[in-house]
């Protein structure tokens, strides 16, 4: 058994709908079968945000601005390590969102509809912090 901390981050893509709304893009991970955020392992040297947007733009092929630090969640993963994870705020800023990588599924969902898909409540935690960082 593996023990140390695994440090990873990723982003909660947002795009604004034509009613004023928004939507969140969720990635499906076939070998988890689940449905969660773009997110990934910080690689040696690499800043936690420039991880975020690499791995974004690595799993869904959107190049993504920036925006707020939302939360860092943190679990015991499925080797028994703990895993820190930060996640930004981020908006589209080019590519066209499609499943790359290890991701199989992409979809743009309202935010009632990403907490209804959304495999693990410590994802729901991040679409209540995206709903008072628009507040």
């Amino acid at each position: 058994m593996s023990h140390g901390t695994r440090k990873a981050a990723g982003g909660v893509i947002v795009r604004p709908t034509a009613s004023g709304g928004t939507e969140v893009l969720l990635v499906h991970r076939p070998h988890r079968q689940d449905w969660t955020f773009p997110k990934g392992k910080v690689e040696p040297g690499e800043s936690d945000e420039a991880c975020a947007l690499r791995e974004v733009e690595e799993e869904t092929g959107l190049r993504c601005a920036l925006g707020d630090e939302l939360l860092t969640i943190s679990h015991i993963d499925h080797k028994q390590r703990l895993k820190v994870v930060r996640y930004w705020l981020m908006r589209p800023i080019g590519g066209e969102a499609a499943p790359h990588n290890e991701v199989d599924d992409v979809r743009w969902l309202s935010t009632a509809e990403a907490s209804g898909m959304l495999t693990y409540p410590r994802d729901r935690a991040l679409l209540d912090a995206l709903a008072a960082a628009a507040r």
